[in-house]
């Protein structure tokens, strides 16, 4: 298991109308970056992603993390950020593991320092998988030294919908609920470990779309005239909004490109997005509607 790709347990989507509020749930914040596991043998430290991709060498702030580390050998779930005034930005971390020259790769640590937020531990000296979550955080919290670059995630037992609303203050990601008598189960998907997420709805006009899959291309128009691709949208259409687009859309086509079939910039909707990107990009986006109500002639006709 040690210093080979692991698989870890996943979460599902959970409801934000029913977080549940009792001792028998454990939430902890959900940073935005990218889900990380550690492993640690005496001074030899090896990041992979959820993936199994090794990017121990994209992070040369892991020679701190395993001074935080006090077991000689450790397996740690954790979520690899950047942090801006306490925020996870995901944008900055992704920046992180796209680098591949050693010196963009240094100057990076400077302005763009990473941290790994720990919320499990798999192993030490000993397996701890089939362990209770309330067992695993304690240990968890035994073997860590916090530093500027590891950091413990906080907890709370119950009161999910205070600290649900805590995050959405502060402008974070959202939270994670978790059955505190769940054991880890690698490579599975369990509806004892829920995320709940802070999302926003924001109009957006359609740029274009294509079949396969099926797949909006919707922006926003700058002050130039012209119009910027925000993102694209795959989920939360119903069949029949699909119908109505088709019909919709083949009387406004204005070029078609291999798949993609561009439209004159007429139509609108309201999509849910999580957050943007520095370039203004939305990030984690569905679809939420026509607004038949916002339908405008283009200004660079």
């Amino acid at each position: 298991m040690l210093f080979t790709p692991i698989k870890p347990m996943l979460l599902h989507m959970g409801n934000n109308e029913e977080i549940n509020d009792n001792p028998e749930w454990i939430y902890d914040i959900k940073w935005d970056g990218w889900r990380i596991l550690l492993h640690k043998q005496g001074d030899r430290v090896e990041a992979f992603t959820r993936h199994g991709n090794n990017v121990t060498a994209k992070f040369p702030e892991l020679q701190d993390v395993g001074h935080s580390i006090k077991e000689h050998t450790a397996i740690i779930d954790c979520e690899g950020v950047v942090l801006r005034n306490g925020v996870s930005v995901f944008d900055d971390f992704a920046y992180r593991g796209r680098l591949t020259n050693t010196s963009k790769i240094e100057q990076a640590t400077i302005t763009h320092p990473a941290t790994f937020v720990a919320f499990d531990v798999l192993a030490t000296d000993k397996p701890h998988t089939t362990q209770t979550l309330k067992d695993r955080k304690e240990i968890l919290s035994s073997i860590i030294e916090p530093s500027n670059k590891m950091l413990v995630t906080p907890s709370i037992v119950g009161n999910g919908n205070n600290i649900f609303q805590i995050t959405k203050e502060k402008g974070m990601e959202g939270i994670v609920g978790k059955r505190s008598n769940s054991t880890y189960k690698t490579n599975y998907r369990s509806h004892d470990w829920l995320k709940y997420k802070h999302f926003k709805i924001t109009n957006v006009v359609i740029l274009g779309y294509k079949e396969n899959p099926f797949t909006m291309v919707v922006g926003k128009q700058l002050s130039n005239g012209k119009y910027k691709p925000l993102a694209n949208v795959e989920f939360g259409f119903k069949p029949e909004e699909k119908t109505a687009f088709r019909e919709i859309a083949k009387q406004i086509i204005s070029k078609v490109e291999r798949d993609l079939i561009w439209l004159k910039p007429l139509l609108h909707c309201k999509v849910q997005y999580l957050e943007r990107t520095a370039s203004g990009s939305l990030r984690i986006v569905s679809f939420k509607g026509f607004d038949f109500d916002n339908v405008l002639e283009p200004t660079n006709k």
